[in-house]
């Protein structure tokens, strides 16, 4: 069964503002600043926008000089943002420092869905040191959040340095990884991110010149943002699995054959495994099902059975 998702990315340079300006002043010329950037992509009614990480922070305020504007700020642009979804109907991600009841902070995504209400939150499991210096502590939880075309897991910028925070994720088969930084991370990581979840990842990264993209569950990047325009729209299907190729070549061909345009059949070539997607009624995993198509996962782990015997 089809799911497709509009996603956009939109990755501009941090905000910079005149240091003479008030805190409220600063949060009004932010609110401007996002209303603009966002202008670029709502024309294409996304199902979802996904946005850098500390979006609300000017260029020239460091970790620490930003305590005192965030508690200015309180949650004044987390309101603009749930607005903003409210009205366009769309998911949107607010990455952005919170400050929490008992006076610490948390670096966040705080994900709100069609009617502006809040999804979920995730908390940056690993915040840098000078982020934890200044009362910014790591959050404890990683969980999925459930939306109406998938399930996503969050990670902000150092946390993609740890495996035991893309291991947990691993076990909860995300469709989509959304990463709101200020590094990239690299091809190499971001790829094995998406690979070994078998999902999706959108990366939202900023400042220049390192780009914001949209990688399959293979790794490959499928829509970038250039040096021309820093922002991306992209649609993919969420329905879709994993199968390789090891006892399936003559199962893919029959799975083919039947349903020809209907399923399509996608090899990056090298890895040994295929993407199984499915454009109709049928979801991809009934697919497999119907030809015994062993999928990539049941493989390895049949694989790791029969090696044990031994």
């Amino acid at each position: 069964m089809s799911r497709l998702v509009k996603i956009a990315i939109v990755s501009p340079q941090p905000l910079s503002v005149d240091a003479k300006l008030s805190y409220s002043q600063i949060v009004e010329r932010m609110k401007e600043h996002w209303r603009k950037e966002l202008n670029k992509v709502l024309p294409d009614n996304p199902d979802l926008i996904v946005i850098p990480e500390v979006c609300d922070r000017p260029d020239q305020m460091g970790p620490a000089d930003a305590i005192e504007y965030y508690k200015v700020r309180k949650n004044e642009m987390g309101e603009f943002f749930a607005q903003i979804a409210k009205e366009r109907k769309c998911y949107i991600t607010y990455p952005a420092i919170r400050e929490l009841e008992d006076g610490t902070f948390r670096n966040s995504t705080v994900l709100y869905n069609r009617e502006g209400k809040v999804a979920g939150i995730y908390d940056k499991n690993h915040p840098t040191i000078p982020e934890m210096e200044v009362d910014v502590l790591p959050g404890k939880k990683a969980d999925v959040i459930k939306c109406d075309f998938g399930r996503v897991a969050c990670a902000i910028c150092f946390d993609l340095n740890f495996d035991e925070l893309r291991l947990q994720y691993v076990k909860q088969s995300p469709d989509l990884i959304l990463f709101s930084s200020m590094y990239h991370g690299g091809d190499v990581v971001q790829g094995n991110w998406a690979y070994s979840c078998r999902a999706y990842f959108v990366g939202a990264v900023s400042p220049k010149p390192c780009p914001s993209q949209i990688r399959n569950p293979f790794g490959e990047v499928i829509a970038t943002t250039t040096n021309y325009f820093d922002f991306v729209v992209k649609t993919v299907n969420l329905d879709y699995c994993l199968a390789h190729l090891d006892f399936n070549w003559e199962k893919l061909e029959a799975l083919k054959s039947k349903y020809g345009e209907d399923v399509e059949i996608y090899d990056p070539g090298f890895v040994g495994s295929v993407m199984i997607t499915s454009n109709i009624t049928k979801s991809a995993v009934e697919l497999a099902k119907e030809f015994e198509i062993e999928l990539l996962d049941e493989y390895f782990e049949r694989s790791r059975s029969v090696r044990n015997k031994y």
